[in-house]
């Protein structure tokens, strides 16, 4: 992170921010990968114990759900909610 950090704008804070969380989400994602590819379930550090561990999980197929229902049935069935999104895309420079 630059010295300056402070005195960037808002826009420029969050693209180096969501830049340097993108590439550790990347060696998070490599780290997971590894410590599964051990086949232990149980990896102990100086710092951390990491256990592996599977389950079953259900979830509801909704296409299958609305081919069964009437239109009214799935409108009755939806749940509307407001999701806020923030994009950033780097600013060109006119050469």
């Amino acid at each position: 992170m630059t010295n300056n950090f402070a005195s960037l704008t808002l826009a420029d804070q969050y693209a180096v921010l969501k830049a340097e969380a993108d590439a550790i989400a990347k060696q998070l994602e490599a780290v997971k990968a590894a410590i599964k590819a051990t086949g232990l379930e149980v990896i102990e550090g100086e710092q951390a114990i990491v256990t592996v561990s599977l389950s079953e999980r259900s979830s509801l197929d909704a296409c299958a759900a609305k081919k069964l229902l009437t239109p009214e049935q799935v409108a009755a069935c939806t749940k509307v909610s407001l999701v806020e999104t923030i994009r950033v895309k780097p600013r060109l420079i006119a050469a």
